[in-house]
């Protein structure tokens, strides 16, 4: 059975780095795949037998970083903010000649030699030596980092400064590059420093989500109320939740009736009524109320506890064009250093200028760290999953998000995902010689164990009435149901199942028709032996939004399929009223997946399915993305990518646009990525880029790429 390991990285500085402890990790042995994200700073391991932390946390050591469990793992420190200003301070005098040059001051701001070289040296090897840190430990586990091409570059820059210096003491005529090297530390330690509080902002969902859990609680214990620790909860306990506390745990009302603000939690704005019986969530906010609430799921079982986790997971997976990204930046460094070491080559054979040669070389290795390679992709995924968790949108891995932005057809489940999921039973017709009243009892007899919606439908109907449950009860999967009832073997359930008794409508196949022609879901109660004994239709309601998700899916370019095991009338009077394109009823539970299937029509769809009950958690999976609703079962959400955490439909809409919106950030995010590289580097080369613009432009490239994801944040669900 596989595993997973969490583990916090130190020492990260590019995707180059992240394809290096990818390496190291996938070669411990037990190790089937490892995941590293650049944004997190963690590494995911799924581990196939035993391997042991301290192995992995080795080999993340032999490769020049450091790992820890991710429990231990403390958050990413920014260096102190007098560091930056005081290199500034220090960079400023020499960056001062070329701002004043414009205004002819140039000459009268240059400061001696010896003053460039005392000003340049506290920042190449005191602000500096972060870099040369970084490189050897880079090297020394067979990789090369950005690190490496920041510290050639500089180093290169202050040597050659310093023996031209040297070179013509005491005259101070020589051509000097000490501004340089100082400028492109300077904008590094910047662009780092404003990439991290951008960073930093991209993790604010989980940390929205996991303060929503209240440290402390009220419980009723020995008849009185006392105050524990949240962990210390037990299922069973009673809470006391005071108006305007947040709930610490999920749970049943026991006494009391108010309402319940679940924003936070699943998107809905306005508060939700809550009356005894009904269910709460850990982290909501009560309202007016007191409420006794029993508590059913606490610590890391609890609602809130289980979306942390779907989000974490999502932010610390992957998807298909980020391993792209990362199999480029493994090979890139080493290119890049090629590149440099020909461009030096070239002019100094070209023009003869070792000083010139070497300058160019900088701004080659300068421009062409591939920092944003490694941010593009993971912060686009942090910031688009915590958007959708704030929405109510619960997005289980990366690869869920990049399949769900080229849907093309989605296909739904009706009852409880586009209906109500409550039936009513509206119509009772006995066959000759039975009554209503033996009708219903018998047929609630076969339903009193079952949680089917219409099973729960013909309960309620009969509720005033002695009903001794069915024996020997077995479910018939896409039929309905038999047992022994009052010592007969009785059967209860679609046209198909009373066709296998061999019985026959009789009277009720008029009363069948009209049923049919009023889109009601029929059942047949009859004996095992082929007696048809009664006629029951049930009704679902439409929820209030299914047809403006149909329409504004529409809109958005995307075809709408109905898969219902409802009879065929049903099907397509509640299609017709949504305004769904076609209609499949009377399908098994068991075709579902098959039927979704086809719709792909060799690949030439990316189909999506939309479900909440056990019966639809095949086809959830068979799908290319499957969306769960969070009001339905476990199952289901378990075998879906997406849950949406209210039972309304529109989410399914926004969700899909909430996923273009993700990848398109994420494709322009590599864009600008690349473009920064593949265009400066050939410009660097012709020698038109100076090592200080090339060094803005490498610290810009990143924070650019965080920014850019960072608009995300301000999405909204379009008006359907």
């Amino acid at each position: 059975m596989a595993t997973q390991i969490d583990l916090g990285i130190e020492g990260m500085t590019c995707s180059a780095c992240v394809t290096r402890v990818e390496k190291v990790l996938s070669r411990v042995p037990g190790v089937a795949t490892a995941e590293v994200n650049l944004a997190t700073n963690r590494a995911r391991v799924t581990a196939t037998g035993e391997v042991a932390i301290e192995a992995l946390t080795a080999a993340v050591a032999g490769a020049g970083y450091a790992a820890v469990p991710v429990a231990q793992a403390r958050p990413a420190k920014d260096d102190p903010v007098w560091h930056l200003v005081v290199a500034m301070l220090l960079t400023l005098p020499l960056v001062l000649p070329m701002l004043g040059g414009p205004f002819g001051w140039g000459h009268t701001l240059m400061l001696p030699s010896w003053a460039q070289f005392a000003l340049a040296l506290p920042v190449q090897f005191g602000f500096g030596a972060r870099f040369y840190v970084a490189a050897w430990k880079s090297l020394r586990g067979g990789s090369a980092s950005m690190d490496v091409l920041v510290a050639l570059g500089t180093t290169a820059a202050f040597a050659l400064s310093t023996v031209e210096m040297v070179a013509v003491w005491p005259h101070h005529t020589a051509e000097l590059y000490f501004e340089g090297a100082a400028v492109v530390i300077t904008l590094v330690m910047l662009g780092r420093f404003l990439e991290h509080r951008a960073r930093r902002r991209t993790s604010s969902a989980i940390e929205a989500l996991a303060a929503l859990r209240p440290e402390r609680a009220h419980v009723w214990r020995d008849g009185a109320e006392v105050e524990v620790a949240t962990a210390a909860l037990a299922v069973g306990d009673v809470l006391v939740v005071r108006p305007g506390e947040r709930i610490a745990a999920d749970g049943v009302i026991e006494d009391g009736a108010g309402s319940v603000d679940e924003s936070l939690l699943t998107g809905e704005s306005l508060p939700v009524a809550k009356a005894p019986g009904g269910k709460v969530t850990g982290g909501a906010i009560n309202g007016e109320a007191r409420l006794l609430v029993r508590a059913t799921s606490v610590g890391t079982e609890t609602v809130l506890a289980r979306m942390v986790r779907l989000v974490e997971d999502a932010q610390a997976t992957k998807p298909p064009i980020q391993r792209l990204a990362d199999r480029v930046s493994a090979v890139f460094v080493p290119v890049v250093v090629v590149i440099a070491v020909l461009t030096f080559l070239g002019w100094f054979w070209w023009g003869g200028d070792p000083a010139t040669a070497v300058i160019h070389a900088v701004a080659v290795l300068v421009i062409a760290c591939p920092c944003a390679l490694g941010l593009a992709t993971p912060t686009a995924i942090m910031v688009g999953t915590g958007v959708a968790a704030r929405r109510g949108i619960l997005i289980r891995d990366a690869a869920a998000l990049e399949r769900a932005h080229a849907v093309t057809v989605v296909a739904f489940d009706k009852t409880g995902t586009l209906t109500e999921g409550q039936p009513h039973l509206l119509a009772l017709h006995p066959a000759a010689g039975v009554t209503e009243e033996q009708a219903l009892r018998l047929a609630a007899a076969l339903q009193s164990g079952s949680e089917h919606p219409l099973a729960r439908a013909v309960v309620a109907a009969a509720r005033d009435l002695a009903v001794v449950p069915a024996a020997g009860v077995r479910a018939l999967p896409g039929r309905g149901v038999e047992g022994v009832v009052e010592g007969r073997r009785l059967v209860l359930g679609s046209r198909r199942l009373l066709d296998e008794t061999g019985a026959v409508p009789g009277d009720l196949a008029s009363a069948a028709a009209a049923l049919a022609e009023q889109g009601r879901s029929i059942a047949w109660l009859a004996t095992a032996d082929g007696q048809a004994l009664a006629l029951l239709g049930f009704g679902d309601a439409v929820k209030p939004h299914a047809a403006a998700a149909v329409a504004k899916l529409h809109a958005m370019g995307v075809r709408t399929v109905l898969i219902s095991g409802d009879n065929e009338a049903a099907a397509r009077t509640a299609a017709a009223a949504i305004g769904i394109d076609d209609v499949q009823a009377e399908v098994l539970p068991a075709d579902k997946a098959a039927r979704v299937a086809a719709l792909r029509e060799g690949g030439l769809h990316v189909v999506a399915m939309v479900g909440d009950g056990v019966n639809d958690a095949p086809a959830l999976a068979a799908a290319d993305v499957g969306f769960a609703m969070a009001t339905g079962t476990d199952v289901a959400m378990q075998a879906a990518g997406v849950t949406l955490m209210r039972g309304d439909p529109l989410l399914v809409a926004d969700a899909i646009d909430l996923s273009r919106r993700t990848w398109a950030k994420l494709r322009q995010g590599l864009f600008w990525a690349f473009a920064y590289n593949v265009l400066g580097i050939p410009v660097a080369v012709a020698g038109l880029l100076d090592p200080m613009l090339a060094g803005a432009a490498m610290a810009l490239s990143s924070v650019s790429v965080v920014l850019n994801a960072l608009s995300l944040r301000r999405w909204k669900p379009a008006q359907g």
